[in-house]
Order: C-alpha cells, then structure tokens, then sequence
C-alpha cells in the first residue's frame, strides 16, 4: 500500500523498494467547473544541482523539451485537457542515468496562460503527485495537494532527491505567483 504524504513529509523510496533505478511520476488534477476559460495545466521538471539551480537550461524538462540531455527525465507530453481519470501527466525517470551533480529533482506544475485566463489553484481540485516504481507498477508513495492555492498559477508539488546512496521523495506543495516565469527564475531558467 502507497504511503499518503502530508505537506514536508518525505519517504525513502530506496527503501520502500530495494533496487528501484525506474520510477514514474503521475500527475493529476482536476479543473473546477467555471464558465471562463478552459484550463492548461503543465507539468515541469528541473533538475538541480547542490546549490538548487539548473546546470543549463537543458536541465528543464517540459511539453517543449520532453527528454534531459542524459535520459535520464522523460515527459510523456502535454494533456491539455485533464480530463479522465487517473494521471493527467506522467514522467519517467531512470535515477541510474541521473548525472552525480545533479542532487535533486524538482517536480513542478504550472497553469498554462493563468493571468491572461484569470486562473489559479484555488480553481483546481483533486491535484496530486505519486510515485510509482515502474519496475512492478506499485505504487510508493502520494501526495494529495489540500491547501487552497488561490493566488498561484506555479506549484512545486514534490521532489525526488539523493541522501547519500538512497533516492527519496519529499511533498513540497509550495506556490508560486506569476507563472512559469517566476517559478523557472528560482531554479535558474529565464522563459
């Protein structure tokens, strides 16, 4: 059975699965109903070196760029609808292609187009992030995203970093205003 996450709350998912090197995050949320604009989430990764930045722009991994330089991170693309169930966005990563510099990895969502469509998620519900190992298809851990993000458009959901030899997960659930752009600019990247 999957861990359930608490905002700060972290699992060792090198432990939770001995011998994990392919693990899939998903994605989820759903739109509430509105009579404006239809919404555009995007899922985003970076990847971060010790001092929490990128190491070049290739180090961001979105509907633009699906696969890191080493590929290690890849996206599965954009759904711009998020409708269905299940994941809306999946990314696979291969933690033994992950480069040693690179010390964690920022799992980040974004509204597509928010000021221009007046959106935020404070209009999204049901948004989580888990963690799955992709070797046997369990799922490890998850994070239901509860707080009312009602002025952000950015969000760091979790992010999956080293602790010596082990990979562990960590719910983040921090906003950002602004978008993409301000939330790229704290990793690094200039959009």
């Amino acid at each position: 059975m999957a861990i359930s996450l608490q905002k700060g709350g972290n699992v060792n998912l090198s432990k939770e699965a001995p011998g994990l090197t392919k693990l899939l995050v998903g994605l989820g949320w759903d739109a509430r109903s509105t009579d404006g604009a239809a919404f555009d989430l995007d899922g985003a990764i970076f990847l971060l070196d010790a001092a929490g930045k990128v190491r070049s722009d290739a180090d961001f991994v979105f509907y633009n760029n699906l696969k890191s330089v080493d590929g290690a991170v890849v996206h599965s693309g954009d759904n711009t609808t998020g409708a269905g169930e299940g994941d809306d966005e999946t990314i696979n990563f291969d933690l033994s292609k992950v480069a040693a510099d690179v010390e964690k990895i920022a799992i980040c969502v974004t509204i597509h187009d928010a000021e221009a469509r007046k959106q935020n998620f404070g209009m999204v519900s049901k948004a989580y992030v888990r963690t799955v190992n992709a070797g046997d298809s369990k799922e490890i851990a998850r994070y239901d995203l509860s707080e009312d993000g009602s002025t952000e458009s950015a969000m760091i959901f979790g992010e999956v970093y080293r602790a010596g030899a082990d990979w562990k997960f960590k719910a983040i659930g921090q906003g950002f205003k602004g978008g993409l752009g301000p939330l790229a600019k704290n990793f690094g990247v200039n959009v």
